[in-house]
């Protein structure tokens, strides 16, 4: 009888060890897959922070008007640039109003 139970004992034993061991692995691989997600999280939300965050591009002096009246074509086109940013999302309404009213001179 007691010739049978090693065997036993070592089976349960081996058994015992590789079922933890698989377990161990498992949750390793469940933490590791956890860390990875919320990093990639983290990383999304700092671009897109980064992105709204942004200061928007210097707006250059305006220019003196010209005689005939009207608007000098450069800030039209720096206009257009600004549209094409709060369009993309980039600027905010606000900071396209202020960037705006300061090309225009009425800060």
């Amino acid at each position: 009888m007691i010739g049978r139970r090693r065997p036993l004992m070592r089976a349960a034993l081996v058994g015992g060890v590789a079922y933890h061991a698989g377990k161990r692995t498992q949750e390793s691989r469940y933490e590791d897959e956890s860390r990875d997600a919320r990093l990639e999280q983290l990383e999304a939300q700092q671009a897109s922070s980064a992105q709204s965050a942004a200061p928007p591009p210097p707006a250059p002096a305006a220019p003196a008007a010209p005689a005939g009246g009207g608007m000098p074509q450069s800030v039209i086109d720096q206009l257009k640039q600004l549209a094409d940013l709060k369009e993309q999302g980039i600027l905010s309404e606000e900071e396209f109003t202020q960037q705006k009213q300061k090309l225009l001179g009425m800060s």
